[in-house]
């Protein structure tokens, strides 16, 4: 199986380009003068020297070092924070975090109503952002329309929307075939003048970029390296404590990380897999090796992430949901997965 992770991603398809409103994700707000100081205590990564044009993938662990979600923090504005996430975790997430806020300056909302969050991909929605970010006349922009578009990983552009509001547009990860970004927009502005992305072919792109969000079936089953969450950018080693910090340092710098997320191919087109469902060994169909943590389609073929055990990629073969499930067959990721420094 070793050989075949070196298998060439496709290039993207057409079907995959242009924008999708998810519907299946929502916001948190932090309110308040120590909103930023707040979340910074909880979370795996640096809200604290966060600016404005940078966003932060960033984890929520529990004492245990699981994560309970992960999530996108942007700051639209000095007294504020947004958290962008799967909605199916953001209650229990927003329920969690508030437990801890005590007599901190900072109050925190289901703010899900008020932001539409949509996916954009390809030169067009990069082009489309340049033009809408060069009409918002910021110092950055002013040069040209290419600079209005977030050029590097998490970085954050401020959009002009067709009827005067702004948006907030974040460069994510990708394959390095195709530019993606997360469009934060007020939730009853104009949809983003582009083609329909299919749900199932963004979240492809999202497979495909060695990017898994924590989604219900999946709470509190990882450590953050076991989704590759600090080759991401999600795991900030040099800041202050926050819940589950011990047990996350210790798997990064004692050499503990068995397991590790990987991209597989689906046999057969009809194939589904669900975030949670197990991942099983042709040498061992009694215990799982592992377990999905994304699932997408690229042109209509079934893609997922799995988080398995290292042993298992070294001979045999991987399924889904059984040892005589459908074969998982390795396909190479966008990023390198090495041994902790």
């Amino acid at each position: 199986m070793i050989e075949d992770l070196h298998h060439a991603t496709p290039p993207v398809p057409s079907s995959a380009l242009g924008a999708v409103r998810l519907a299946d994700w929502g916001v948190i707000r932090a309110q308040g003068e120590e909103a930023a100081k707040f979340l910074h205590t909880q979370l795996t990564q640096d809200l604290a020297l966060q600016t404005g044009a940078q966003a932060r993938l960033a984890g929520y662990c529990s004492a245990k070092g699981r994560l309970l979600a992960t999530m996108l923090a942007v700051k639209p504005d000095d007294q504020s924070v947004l958290l962008a996430l799967p909605a199916e975790v953001l209650p229990a997430t927003v329920k969690r975090l508030s437990m801890f806020v005590l007599r901190a300056k900072c109050k925190l909302s289901d703010d899900s109503a008020s932001w539409a969050v949509w996916g954009l991909s390809g030169a067009q929605a990069r082009d489309w952002l340049a033009e809408a970010g060069a009409a918002t006349g910021t110092a950055t922009q002013a040069a040209a329309g290419a600079e209005a578009t977030p050029a590097t990983v998490w970085s954050v552009s401020r959009v002009a929307l067709a009827d005067g509001r702004e948006a907030l547009a974040v460069r994510l990860p990708d394959d390095g075939l195709t530019p993606r970004f997360l469009l934060l927009q007020p939730a009853d502005a104009p949809a983003p003048a582009l083609p329909v992305i299919d749900p199932e072919e963004w979240r492809g792109l999202d497979v495909t970029a060695g990017l898994a969000w924590v989604r219900q079936g999946t709470v509190e089953q990882f450590v953050p390296q076991m989704l590759n969450l600090e080759l991401l950018g999600g795991v900030n080693f040099q800041k202050g404590c926050y819940p589950g910090q011990e047990i996350v340092a210790r798997s990064q710098y004692r050499g503990t990380i068995k397991r590790r997320t990987h991209l597989f191919a689906l046999d057969g087109s009809d194939a589904d897999a669900t975030p949670g469902q197990e991942i099983f060994h042709s040498a061992d169909p009694e215990q799982p090796a592992g377990m999905v943590a994304g699932f997408g389609r690229q042109e209509g073929r079934p893609l997922l992430l799995a988080e398995v055990k290292l042993a298992a990629l070294e001979s045999g073969t991987l399924h889904l949901g059984s040892a005589t499930g459908a074969v998982l067959t390795p396909r190479s990721l966008p990023y390198v997965i090495g041994e902790p420094e």
